[in-house]
């Protein structure tokens, strides 16, 4: 499988070709899993049959991919808490906590409802939402100025980003 790399955010747009499906169905991979190498044996052609006959979107093939057995398997099973919630911001919302008291909300938020609602908790957001609405590929925000982030966040994003070469599994 072809990595895409760009800074450039992904989008699907209506009439694509298989070509620019592919490039979004590898941008969701990339971003949602961390840089993680995907086998084709781990695809999750459900979704992305589900995705290019336009039964869903690419917000709901992100929410399929972060709530799969491989997302479970690579960032929840063998992480503490913390990491987790901390990579699922990076995940699905493209930049770090903002503060202790995040975290907090999502560990109660996971200890009171599950797994699903915590990763629902981030894809059903107003920030997801008007950050990538429903065809835009999550992507790392922290290099740009965002409205109501402190200075402190920005550090945090870049701290946790690590560049293209690494993953974030460990």
């Amino acid at each position: 499988m072809l990595w895409v790399v760009s800074t450039d955010p992904v989008e699907l747009w209506p009439h694509a070709t298989e070509s620019d499906l592919q490039v979004v169905i590898q941008a969701v991979y990339r971003q949602v899993l961390g840089n993680q190498h995907v086998m084709d044996s781990q695809r999750l052609t459900t979704g992305e049959s589900l995705l290019r006959d336009g039964s869903i979107t690419v917000r709901g093939f992100v929410r399929m991919v972060a709530q799969s057995e491989l997302y479970r398997s690579l960032f929840f099973e063998p992480s503490s808490p913390y990491r987790f919630i901390e990579v699922n911001f990076k995940h699905l919302l493209g930049r770090a906590p903002t503060a202790q008291a995040e975290i907090s909300e999502h560990v109660c938020l996971y200890n009171e409802q599950g797994y699903e609602a915590e990763i629902n908790s981030y894809i059903d957001s107003t920030e997801y939402l008007e950050a990538f609405g429903e065809n835009t590929v999550p992507y790392a925000r922290g290099a740009q100025t965002q409205t109501g982030f402190r200075t402190v966040d920005f550090n945090r994003t870049f701290a946790l980003e690590r560049g293209f070469a690494a993953n974030d599994i460990g």
